[in-house]
């Protein structure tokens, strides 16, 4: 609902128009409680829908709120449904099934990525230990040398949640040019 409208609990969306890609969902979740509102389908970008006057306020798939945020909008009431993603095999096929283990192999990469990144930095030789000691990486990290012979750099994967505070423990222990990239699969 718009920031500082008095939308507030779920009988207030009663009579109210409700912008959403889910009509079905949407309609079904407020109608099994006794709301009736306009239901309006939009394909993308259902948060823009209050500011033009499409709608009064929108039912949309949220995961940290940023987007909703920006668009001054706010969450209220509990979630409509809450999911899962779930890999799920035929009876027909084996477990031990190659294309069943390419999948899954496939599939932990993507989840992998999305939980880790990938971390450069450059460090004095004689810091290498400190900074292993900080970043240590899954069996080792990658060390190559530099042109500069007192210097290595360093690559390896960290948690990404946990990227700003490795980043200043890392510079603490000498380490410098410190990089993150974002990871698109991986296989560990």
């Amino acid at each position: 609902a718009p920031q500082g409208s008095p939308i507030d609990n779920l009988e207030d969306v009663d009579g109210k128009r409700v912008a959403t890609t889910y009509d079905k969902l949407v309609g079904d979740y407020l109608a099994g409680h006794g709301i009736k509102s306009g239901i309006i389908h939009l394909d993308g970008a259902v948060e823009s829908s209050v500011q033009l006057g499409v709608a009064d306020l929108i039912a949309d798939v949220v995961s940290t709120g940023t987007t909703l945020r920006n668009a001054g909008l706010r969450v209220f009431g509990d979630p409509i449904l809450h999911s899962q993603a779930v890999l799920i095999a035929s009876p027909r096929v084996q477990q031990d099934d190659e294309r069943l283990t390419v999948l899954s192999r496939r599939l932990e990469g993507v989840l992998t990525a999305q939980r880790y990144v990938l971390m450069d930095y450059d460090i004095p030789v004689g810091d290498v230990a400190r900074a292993i000691a900080v970043t240590p990486g899954f069996e080792s990290p990658t060390i190559s040398p530099l042109h500069d012979k007192q210097w290595v750099a360093i690559r390896v994967m960290v948690p990404r949640e946990k990227v700003n505070r490795l980043m200043d423990e890392l510079y603490e222990v000498g380490a410098r040019g410190i990089i993150v990239t974002a990871l698109q699969a991986s296989r560990i």
